[in-house]
Parts: structure tokens; C-alpha cells; sequence
């Protein structure tokens, strides 16, 4: 199993990041760098590494780990680490997504859509149980919708993200007099890999980079 790296006395609260090697992920650990220790867990480590670099680049310090969320063990020792070493986390930042290739609703593959469960929604369910121990009631939990359900072409991923939101929504109203603070945040349209994934000839120039709209998102909190 692969055990978490870094300091093990950061000076400042911990914020943990699911879905951290790219896109908004990515951008809320650049954008909480200067006060926040970063706890950034994604598949690729190749790419928690460069994010680890424009977080020291930005006077922060981070505990990298390269887990797949839907390796219910390793998360489980992931919060069981955390908890060893910090005790709590101020702030967790959920954008792992899995973004199923678009087709007909007629025509989904059934891997593709196993998948999309696995990470959109089972995953996310044990990570509700694994982290809620370690969020004091004044803490953040962060997770962001994106509203396909619907539309013409995005079963997958469009069934899988409400239900995920669905989920979510429940923690949210159960928590809402006892805390920790949970937000469902709705970014726009961005410039990132899973757009282009979905709209390949679009122009994205004009679009905003997840670095332009995570402290936007940040500033949301109460």
C-alpha cells in the first residue's frame, strides 16, 4: 500500500484534496498554498509532483498521495494516517470525477458506466464515512455540481454526478446544525481536460481556467 509522504507537523490547518493532479482540483491547492497544508491525493503521481512543485513555488507545503479513491483500503488508511499524525482537517475538497465518454443512452457501455459508479458514487459514499471523523463542526466540506442530468448524450456521467449530488444534498441537510459546513458549489464552464473531453471542438479560449475561478469558489465560504 502506498503510504502518504511529507511533514508530519505542518504549521497550518490541513486541507485535503481528492482529485488533485489537474484542473479545479489542482487550482484550490494553488490557491490555498499560503495557509494551508495540502494533503493532495490522485492516480498519477507524476502529476500530484507537479502540483507539488507550483504549491512550494507558492511558499506552501504539501503530503502528496498517489491513491486511487476507489481503493476502499487505502483510504481508509489514508484517514487513518491523517488522524495519527494532524488529528483533524480544516477543509476537504472533493473533484474526482470520472467523465464517461458521451453516447446515446442507448448505447452505454457497461464498463464505462460501471466505472462512473465506482468513482462518481461508491467511492464518494465511503469517503463521506472515512473523512467526516476527522472534520471538526466548523470545518469545509467542498464538492462541485455540473448539471447534465438530462441532456442528450451525457448518461453516464449525467446519472452518476446526481446521484453523487444526491448523496451529497443528504450529508448537507444532516449536517447543517451540527456541522462540518458542507457546500455545493456550481463553477462555470472552465477551460480543463474533462471539457475538452466532452465539447472537443469547442473553443475554449474564451472559457476561464480553473486557476481564475478557485478563489472565487474559496471565497463562497462562510
Amino acid at each position: 500500500m502506498t503510504e502518504i509522504t511529507g511533514s508530519q507537523t505542518p504549521s497550518r490547518p490541513v486541507a485535503l484534496i481528492t482529485g488533485a493532479s489537474r484542473g479545479l482540483g489542482a487550482a484550490l491547492a494553488f490557491e490555498l498554498a499560503p495557509t494551508h497544508h495540502i494533503v493532495a491525493v490522485a492516480r498519477t503521481t507524476g502529476g500530484l509532483e507537479e502540483v507539488d512543485d507550483q504549491i512550494k513555488a507558492r511558499g506552501g507545503e504539501a503530503t502528496l498521495a498517489p491513491m486511487d479513491i476507489t481503493v476502499e483500503a487505502a483510504m481508509a488508511q489514508l484517514c487513518r494516517s491523517i488522524y495519527e499524525r494532524w488529528g483533524k482537517i480544516e477543509l476537504w475538497a472533493h473533484t474526482a470525477i470520472h467523465a464517461a465518454p458521451m453516447s446515446p443512452a442507448a448505447q452505454v457501455d457497461a464498463k464505462d458506466f460501471a466505472r462512473s459508479v465506482e468513482v462518481n458514487v461508491t467511492a464518494l459514499s465511503r469517503l463521506i464515512a472515512f473523512v467526516s471523523p476527522l472534520l471538526p463542526p466548523e470545518a469545509h466540506a467542498l464538492f462541485f455540481d455540473d448539471l447534465r442530468g438530462g441532456e442528450k448524450f451525457f448518461a453516464s456521467y449525467g446519472a452518476t454526478k446526481a446521484a453523487q449530488m444526491a448523496l451529497v444534498q443528504s450529508w448537507q441537510a444532516e449536517t447543517e446544525k451540527i456541522g462540518p459546513k458542507v457546500h455545493i458549489l456550481t463553477p462555470p464552464p472552465m477551460n480543463t481536460a474533462t471539457r475538452a473531453r466532452f465539447f472537443p471542438g469547442e473553443d475554449r479560449s474564451a472559457l476561464p481556467l480553473p486557476t481564475d475561478e478557485a478563489k472565487k469558489l474559496l471565497d463562497c465560504l462562510d
